[in-house]
């Protein structure tokens, strides 16, 4: 098998680094080989560390999702990549929003922006589900219930005070449709309150989820 042959293995997952130098084990200088890889478009560096098959191997990529998992982890897809995924709110995200237990940041890639809010635990560890997209590709992601309360948290200024304020929140700020509120999974979420940051604004909205 030639070494195009086994990278393109890879071309529905992200490579990382210890993965790439494994594949190259024969070579002296095996990061001198990336490099050149890398320069050939053999290689798509992610950032520092973490590669995807190149153009001039495969046009497969890892799904946006996946890809947010491994350039910092741990973390899962949240916010409003999460909740456009699930149909909640309306807009197109160009931007793959997560949340993490490190530091807050941005990754400007060849691939996409990835944004990373940092949550504490144990509130972080609440609602997220594991996503098959294909047989080599699974990624973790809020649960409709958890994004819409890591929204809520990770909005500087937004504070629920009252099930008006709450509803007007969700009709007019996040234009969510109130129909797919009526589906969610209320009794997990108040399992979530005791933890939680921003819980009295949080629990106003279970209140005012419940009331529709």
């Amino acid at each position: 098998m030639t070494l195009a042959q086994s990278i393109q293995q890879y071309g529905e997952t992200p490579i990382p680094h210890h993965v790439m130098t494994w594949l190259l084990q024969d070579y002296r200088q095996p990061n001198d080989k990336i490099q050149y890889l890398v320069k050939d478009g053999l290689l798509l560096p992610v950032r520092k560390g973490l590669y995807v098959a190149g153009p001039k191997i495969t046009h497969q990529q890892p799904d946006p999702f996946l890809l947010a998992n491994h350039i910092l982890g741990p973390s899962y897809v949240s916010l409003e990549s999460a909740l456009s995924y699930y149909d909640l709110i309306p807009e197109k995200v160009y931007e793959t929003t997560s949340v993490t237990t490190k530091g807050s940041r941005i990754y400007q890639t060849p691939l996409g922006v990835f944004s990373y809010t940092r949550l504490r635990l144990p509130y972080y560890s609440y609602g997220i589900a594991s996503v098959a997209v294909s047989p080599k590709q699974r990624f973790l992601v809020a649960t409709p219930e958890k994004a819409l309360f890591d929204k809520i948290i990770a909005t500087a200024g937004v504070e629920l005070r009252s099930r008006k304020g709450a509803l007007a929140y969700l009709e007019n700020d996040l234009r969510i449709d109130l129909d797919r509120l009526k589906t969610l999974n209320v009794p997990a979420m108040k399992e979530w309150l005791v933890n939680s940051p921003k819980r009295t604004s949080l629990d106003i909205l279970v209140q005012t989820i419940q009331q529709l």
